[in-house]
């Protein structure tokens, strides 16, 4: 093993890596989060290797960043793995014909996490709004309690 390969890692530890239980990465690749392990013979344990711990890293900045619920989260994945399969074919074609068909393939994918997005910055922005309204009130408050003589 050179110094650049690292070995590979038991879902334990990929587990105390992440900061997540090992029954979230069992649920994760049963919702199809993270790809099953091709090379893995029936009944051995599955090895992860620094790809899969970056992706799981991932998967939870976003489901944590977002709030997303697992559903939203595998929407969000599979419109970014469509994404990713639109730049492939774009990189593999020459014609402006087709480049026109992969625009406008990516163009909904886009518009659905963007959605998403705006879904969440919307509710971020309300819960925002309502907690200055609280800290405004309780300044008048505190302003109208300084003015009253001491009891």
């Amino acid at each position: 093993m050179s110094a650049t390969e690292t070995r590979p890692l038991r879902i334990g530890e990929v587990a105390e890596q992440v900061g997540i239980t090992t029954r979230t990465i069992r649920y994760y690749e049963e919702r199809g989060l993270l790809g099953p392990d091709e090379t893995r013979r029936k009944g051995a344990h599955r090895l992860y290797n620094e790809a899969d711990v970056t992706r799981l890293q991932e998967l939870i900045r976003l489901r944590d960043l977002l709030g997303l619920s697992l559903d939203e989260l595998v929407g969000l994945v599979e419109a970014e793995e469509a994404r990713a399969a639109l730049r492939g074919a774009w990189a593999e074609t020459a014609t402006d014909e087709e480049r026109l068909r992969i625009v406008e393939a990516a163009i909904p994918l886009v518009d659905r996490q963007l959605e998403l997005v705006d879904s969440r910055r919307q509710k971020l922005d309300a819960f925002a709004n309502e907690l200055k309204e609280k800290l405004r009130a309780l300044k008048r408050r505190r302003r109208e309690l300084a003015r009253r003589p001491p009891d």
